[in-house]
Formats: C-alpha cells, structure tokens, sequence
C-alpha cells in the first residue's frame, strides 16, 4: 500500500536509533528505497529527514535508510534543543518553498546533515549552518515541522502536494 500511494510521508518524533528500529518491523526500508527508485513523491518530516541519511551519531552511530550518502551530526550550539521559529535561505529553483521564501519554520532538534550535494538545498543556522530542507527530485524532506510553522508550513505542504 504504500509503495503504490501518490505520495508518503515520513514523520518523526523522538530518537533517530528508534525511528529505525520502527521503520525496520513494517519493511519500511524496502519500501522508501523502491519509492526513491522509482521517483515516487515522498517527504521526510524531522527524525523522518534524518533516517534518510546514511547515519547518525545520536547515542553512538546508528545506520540510516542511506537513501542519501551524508551524515546527520550534533548540531555545535550552546543551546539544545534548537526549539522555535527560525528563518530559512532557499535556493530560487526550490519548488517546496514557491511563495514562502524568507519565512520562519518551527524546529525540535539537536542533530541534522550538514549538506546534500547534488540536491537543492535550504539552509538555516543555530550554532552553526545545517541542512533544513532538502528537494532531490521527488524525494523532499524538512528538518524542520511544517504542520506547526502556520500558514508558511501549510504552504509548503501544498507545494508538496502539487507533486503527487
């Protein structure tokens, strides 16, 4: 079923290692590979974008879906959790963030990539500059909540949904 949907969505709350262990009892593994090979739409939401990555450091490394080649590291700040509203810079080719550019995302974390090559990617800083979204063709994912950023968060969703 979700291999064949439109669209799939892949949120997270909580430890990157546990997210994991989740997504490996429903095969969700298998089935996020064959939807990026496939170029079926599918976003990542918080944990959901960092188990994308190849692994984590979040207590001890932790192997990710490696659907991309990068790492998701301790963000370096003097405060964490990054919790709040923070600005992004996108790049002008980014179809996700059409009409919302240089408006504020909600954060929950303490770790996230630092780059995608290849990607387009949108940066924001806390401490130091780290990947806050990511568009890989029909692959796209947000460190950041878009369903608690308001109105810039619904329209990013919208700008998703055109995909599907």
């Amino acid at each position: 079923m979700a291999l064949e949907a439109d669209g799939l969505v892949v949120p997270g709350v909580g430890a990157f290692a546990a997210c994991m262990k989740g997504l490996d009892l429903v095969h969700a593994r298998e089935i996020i590979a064959a939807r990026y090979a496939d170029a079926r739409p599918t976003i990542g939401i918080c944990i959901g974008m960092q188990v994308l990555f190849a692994d984590s450091d979040e207590n001890g490394i932790h192997e990710g879906l490696a659907i991309w080649p990068t790492s998701v590291r301790k963000l370096h700040a003097q405060v964490l959790p990054h919790m709040g509203w923070n600005t992004v810079q996108t790049q002008s080719n980014s179809s996700l963030f059409a009409g919302v550019e240089g408006e504020s995302f909600y954060f929950v974390h303490s770790y996230a990539a630092r780059e995608l090559p290849g990607a387009i990617q949108t940066f924001a800083t806390h401490g130091e500059k780290f990947l806050a979204a990511a568009e890989d063709g029909a692959f796209c994912a947000t460190q950041f909540h878009p369903e608690k950023s308001g109105r810039a968060g619904l329209a990013l969703i919208k700008n998703w949904s055109k995909s599907l």
